[in-house]
């Protein structure tokens, strides 16, 4: 009976050596109990090196390079940076699905980026059209009935084919395109929470200002400020909400709380620099009033086409 009672103490006693051991070499976070933020830098990193060369990038190209270095009645480099972009965004933004742990209907999932896909494409052809006729006159900054080059068209009924381009590359397009977007964000976003506060780490940091612009660039360029806001206003009542219940929003989450509010002020800024341009107001004459940059940069930036 002692043999058995000893051989058991000595057991024990190496158990607790061996975790003495183990804990001498183990992280300060598992020592403490703490558990470090989780970023999801290689998420985050495709998707800004995604918008900035394949979506802002691409309107650089379009507005830069020279306006005979194409034909007018073939594709050029920003026709093939918005294929590249139609072909990453749905991938990416199935990644994201899938980080958020979140299980949506399998339709629901189909359907969204069904979505995405068709908007992207129809913005991809309209927008194409649109900028051959930027390079023979057309005024972005003026209406479609006031265009000079609208003006001349024979037989004037011709107008209505280009209204009908423009409501699918302006409106059409831009829904299709953007309302499954911020869907899937506000998605990933509701699963960004845990029940102790997180820090942003250095490399959401680095990301966040090239995110913010972005976010900019979507409600002025693709005047979805309702989209925009409400998807704030929800994410924001998230917040409150999870907070009842104990819980925070980890890293990711915080790093999209900041890129959204900046991107706000950013557009608020924007709006007041140019609230008394007459001539913007009346291409934008509805209660929301946020110029295009790239109507901006035709009429003050860019007096002369060729």
């Amino acid at each position: 009976m002692k043999m058995k009672m000893k051989s058991v103490h000595r057991r024990q006693a190496s158990a607790l050596q061996a975790a003495a051991f183990k804990s001498s070499f183990s992280p300060a976070s598992e020592q403490t109990g703490l558990v470090l933020p989780r970023f999801h830098l290689d998420l985050w990193l495709c998707f800004t090196i995604q918008n900035w060369f394949l979506d802002i990038g691409r309107l650089i190209v379009m507005l830069s390079l020279p306006a005979d270095m194409w034909p007018l009645n073939q594709a050029g480099a920003p026709e093939f940076l918005h294929i590249l972009y139609n072909m990453s965004s749905p991938l990416l933004l199935l990644q994201m699905l899938e980080r958020s742990g979140r299980l949506l209907p399998r339709p629901a999932v189909h359907l969204s980026i069904i979505a995405v896909t068709m908007g992207t494409s129809f913005h991809l052809v309209a927008d194409s059209v649109i900028q051959q006729l930027v390079l023979i006159g057309y005024q972005l900054h003026l209406s479609i009935r006031e265009n000079p080059v609208m003006k001349k068209l024979e037989p004037p009924s011709l107008v209505d084919a280009f209204e009908l381009l423009f409501y699918y590359e302006d409106t059409m397009g831009h829904v299709m395109w953007y309302a499954p977007l911020f869907l899937i964000l506000f998605i990933f976003f509701s699963s960004c929470f845990k029940k102790h506060k997180e820090a942003m780490p250095l490399a959401a940091w680095g990301l966040l200002f090239p995110n913010i612009v972005y976010y900019w660039y979507l409600i002025t360029e693709g005047q979805t400020f309702i989209l925009f806001i409400f998807t704030f206003f929800t994410m924001t009542a998230t917040v409150i909400h999870q907070r009842r219940r104990g819980l925070f929003p980890d890293c990711n989450g915080l790093f999209m709380l900041f890129s959204f509010s900046a991107a706000l002020v950013l557009v608020a800024v924007w709006v007041a620099c140019l609230w008394n341009d007459g001539v913007l107001r009346r291409k934008h004459p509805g209660l929301i009033y946020i110029p295009q940059p790239r109507a901006v940069y035709t009429l003050y930036l860019r007096q002369n086409y060729t």
